[in-house]
This record gives structure tokens, C-alpha cells and sequence, in this order.
């Protein structure tokens, strides 16, 4: 009997730590497979994503660069275009990124869960809508390829990290 007992607890055991494993998800990658690989997958351990810079021209996304908690990610893609740079409100987070894509990424809008809608470039090529697999979960960081452009994008949701103030 205590052998069904203690087999029982360990089948429940695992069976709660593979169903907290599965907060992650990923959707992507969106766009074109020119230009080197990019990952903020690091960077997600400075913190929630608290802002978010984008380079446009009149045609394509021309570049990219992140802030984890307070850390910039490195800067990918091009220099000529305009900046636009957005913060998130303490304690929002980005729970839905659409855009679109020929070539180069044309398009990005981070939807949050505060209601608010952040739209960077231009609404033309094939549309691309991208939202976290699992309830309550948000996007975590980036991963992508970039060159003279914004190429393609990569979309890594889990958890709110709950070790972290809201900045």
C-alpha cells in the first residue's frame, strides 16, 4: 500500500512540474532568411521588457534594440531611418505582436495588456498575428535575423517574472 502511496506522489509531482514547464511558448520566425542571427534569450534574466526602439524608413523596419528591465539589448539592423522609442508603463507587459512582412519586416504592432497598441511602419506585405500559447503568459524576449533591415522576427513568451519590481 505505501508503495502505491509514494508511486502516486511522485506521478503528481511530476505531473505539476510538467505542467508549469509548459508557461513557454514560441511563434515564428516571420519574415525573410537573409542577415545573421539575433537572440535576447539572456537578456530576459535582467528583467521584464520595459521598452522598445524601432529604426523605420518609408518601406521596411529598418532596425531593432530592446530594454530588459533596465538593459538595453544590442542594437540590430540599420542606421538610416527614423528612431521611435515607446516605455511600457511599471507592470505592463506586450500579450500580442502582429506585423507584417515581405523580404524584410515591413510592419510590427505590440499590442499590451494595458490596451495600448504600439505601431511601427508600414501596412503593407503578408500579415503575421502572434500570441503567447499558454493563458497569462508574455512575451519574454527576441530572437530574429537582421542586417542592412529588420529580416525576420522570433516571439518568446512565458511568465512575468515575479522576481522583478515593476519598473
Amino acid at each position: 500500500m505505501w508503495t502505491f502511496m509514494l508511486l502516486g506522489l511522485l506521478c503528481a509531482s511530476a505531473s505539476a512540474s510538467a505542467i508549469q514547464a509548459r508557461s513557454s511558448s514560441y511563434n515564428g520566425e516571420y519574415g525573410s532568411g537573409g542577415g545573421e542571427r539575433f537572440s535576447h534569450s539572456g537578456l530576459q534574466l535582467e528583467g521584464p521588457i520595459t521598452a522598445i526602439r524601432v529604426r523605420v524608413n518609408s518601406l521596411y523596419i529598418v532596425g531593432l534594440q530592446v530594454r530588459y528591465g533596465k538593459v538595453w539589448s544590442d542594437y540590430v539592423g540599420g542606421k538610416l531611418g527614423d528612431l521611435e522609442e515607446i516605455f511600457l508603463h511599471p507592470g505592463e507587459s506586450v500579450i500580442q505582436v502582429s506585423g507584417k512582412y515581405k523580404y524584410y519586416l515591413r510592419k510590427l504592432v505590440f499590442v499590451t495588456d494595458k490596451g495600448r497598441y504600439l505601431s511601427f511602419g508600414k501596412d503593407t506585405g503578408t500579415s503575421f498575428n502572434a500570441v503567447p500559447l499558454h493563458p497569462n503568459t508574455v512575451l519574454r524576449f527576441i530572437s530574429g535575423r537582421a542586417g542592412l533591415f529588420v529580416n525576420a522576427i522570433g516571439l518568446h513568451w512565458d511568465n512575468y517574472p515575479s522576481n522583478y519590481p515593476s519598473y
